[in-house]
């Protein structure tokens, strides 16, 4: 989903977009107390960059992108090579420039990409959720998974319904792709084949089950979840989802087997914890949280899977998430608001981990 906003349409296809940057300076962009974090790079200037996931070769990342200044009004999806020497990250866009688009993530082999667009219904850019009925993202109807080579040419269509289809990642085994859709008439987590087929439904609780993905093995999902109790609660989300949106304020990470059992409970920390990712070695989880003040700032936690040991990554002031670690578990890619100039522009970082 689109990077909260206490941070998730250009008409080009795929070629380099030029950008200013400054001189990266880990001293400037790293907080003392941010221990496991080194090297730190800034790979994007100005607007809002946000999802960035890396390539299964650890070298290029996919990510989401918006830039009124740049006449890019709706996230659409770019890729571009991660610089080893310092030099300045190049991007390109491979979605149509149409529509709104969102949760970009390579398929097995490094060659092409799946994301959630509207550009096949909804050519033009659909607004931000109107904020006077409180912080809202949108689960939109016209959003459907498609897969792009790296020049930006549709190949093929995953989903062709009325119903909300995004957030979808790759199992690292290359055979199954997870998602969020509705169609079963609440946000649940499901799983398909790399070519669409064998469709399943592997949650079933009420409230939104989303930005799912799986272990280093295959074998294990970590998602976000809200999960309303009171009738008051229930009649809210029910009321919002009808209309397309859902309030992702109140969640907490879930954890469950690839195929939906064992579903267990890891936070419970109030507030919006949300955008998990699984530490190289499979027994922790990575994730963005505001459960200190349930406002801004939010910053990024890790956990041990039974819920333990809860610690501190990052220390930033006003918003760090969508954490990633490379597959070959050297780096980490993160969206933050740090070094934007008083601007809230939310840019990409990659750092060395330090475990």
């Amino acid at each position: 989903m689109a990077a909260l906003i206490w941070v998730g349409c250009s008409t080009g296809k795929a070629g380099s977009t030029a950008q200013v940057s400054v001189p990266n300076n880990d001293s400037l962009l790293r907080y003392p107390a941010e221990k496991h974090l080194k090297n730190i790079h800034q790979l994007t200037y100005g607007g809002d960059n946000a999802e960035g996931y890396w390539s299964f070769n650890s070298e290029m990342l996919v990510f989401q992108r918006r830039n009124m200044n740049e006449g890019v009004p709706c996230d659409q999806i770019y890729y571009g090579k991660v610089p080893t020497d310092g030099s300045r990250f190049e991007y390109s866009l491979l979605s149509t420039g149409k529509g709104r688009t969102t949760c970009s993530y390579f398929m097995p082999g490094n060659k092409s990409v799946i994301f959630a667009s509207t550009h096949a219904t909804v050519d033009s850019c659909i607004a931000d959720p109107d904020k006077s009925h409180g912080y809202l993202w949108g689960v939109y109807n016209s959003y459907e998974i498609f897969e792009a080579d790296l020049k930006g040419n549709i190949i093929r269509q995953l989903t062709n319904n009325n119903y909300y289809d995004a957030e979808a990642v790759v199992s690292p085994k290359g055979d199954k792709i997870l998602f969020t859709s509705d169609r079963s008439g609440d946000l649940e987590l499901w799983t398909m084949n790399i070519d669409g087929s064998n469709l399943k439904q592997i949650t079933n609780e009420l409230g939104y089950d989303g930005g799912a993905f799986f272990s280093p093995d295959g074998n294990s999902i970590i998602f976000r979840a809200s999960r309303p109790k009171t009738e008051e609660e229930v009649k809210v989300y029910k009321d919002l989802l009808a209309q397309q949106f859902v309030k992702p304020t109140a969640m907490e990470i879930f954890t469950c087997n690839a195929d939906g059992t064992g579903l267990r409970q890891i936070t419970q920390l109030g507030g919006a914890n949300w955008a998990p990712f699984f530490h190289p070695s499979g027994k922790k989880i990575i994730f963005s949280s505001n459960h200190v003040t349930k406002r801004v700032p939010f910053n990024l936690f890790m956990i041990n899977l039974d819920g333990s040991g809860l610690e501190q990554i990052t220390y930033d002031t006003v918003f760090d998430a969508f954490p990633m670690f490379s597959y070959d578990g050297k780096k980490l890619v993160f969206a933050s608001n740090r070094n934007s100039g008083g601007t809230h522009d939310t840019n990409l970082f990659v750092a060395d981990w330090v475990d």
